[in-house]
């Protein structure tokens, strides 16, 4: 009997018979080895302790719902003050706008890191502006900075909108341009007794404390404006700009 030319044979190597198995072992090697650490995986999952998950930023709400009744409002606030001896970060919500130095009286030795301006225009919705304010700077001079902030950012929003929003934006800027009543809320820092004082201070609505540990970036803003009595519902918008 005749033996096959070479070339007739079934190549050898990657593409032959032997090539053939050896890459199906590999494979089934390859999917065991995956099963297997997928199974540690699940049971270190399993095993390890449960974390709460991080809190994004701008997750922790401070203010009242959409709709929310004002009273009901005003009374959740008021549980929400820390321990004693526990400092957070509480947001202060005005009876009425103030000016930068009053508002910085008001505020009185608390830090303040931020503030939620926004300029009063009868049955007109205006803007909140909500400005950081740097730590270690005189408090009166940062928040006239921030008001200054304030209306460069409306005369941006008034480059760039049309028609009445723009209109509005051009509004605040001039208002903003000069020293106006238009600080609605401050977020300060303070411990219970603090927090007890400054909401018991004339012209302080309410002041809702956020929970301990929460940073001033978590925070998403809502404040009761001064004009919503009844409820948090949107302001009118018919009046003249």
């Amino acid at each position: 009997m005749t033996r096959p030319d070479r070339e007739d044979r079934e190549p050898d190597g990657l593409f032959g018979p032997r090539g053939r198995r050896v890459l199906g072992w590999g494979a089934v090697v390859l999917v065991l080895m995956l099963l297997v650490v997928a199974g540690v995986r699940a049971l270190s999952a399993l095993s390890a302790p449960t974390a709460a998950p991080p809190v994004a930023t701008g997750q922790v709400r401070l203010g009242p719902e959409s709709g929310e009744r004002v009273a009901d409002y005003l009374a959740r606030a008021a549980q929400t003050l820390p321990a004693p001896g526990t400092p957070a970060l509480a947001l202060v919500q005005l009876d009425a706008a103030l000016t930068t130095t009053d508002a910085a009286t008001l505020a009185g030795p608390l830090p303040v890191q931020q503030a939620v301006l926004r300029l009063p225009i009868p049955r007109v919705q205006t803007a909140l502006r909500f400005e950081p304010i740097p730590s270690g700077a005189p408090l009166a001079a940062a928040l006239d900075t921030a008001r200054q902030r304030a209306g460069y950012a409306a005369e941006a929003d008034a480059a760039r909108l049309t028609g009445r929003p723009a209109a509005v934006a051009r509004a605040e800027a001039q208002g903003y341009a000069q020293p106006c009543a238009c600080v609605i809320a401050l977020v300060v820092e303070g411990e219970r007794a603090a927090l007890d004082r400054l909401a018991a201070t004339p012209g302080v609505r309410a002041v809702e404390a956020a929970p301990t540990g929460v940073t001033a970036p978590e925070l998403a803003l809502a404040p009761l404006l001064p004009e919503q009595t009844e409820s948090a519902d949107p302001l009118p918008d018919d009046g003249p700009v």
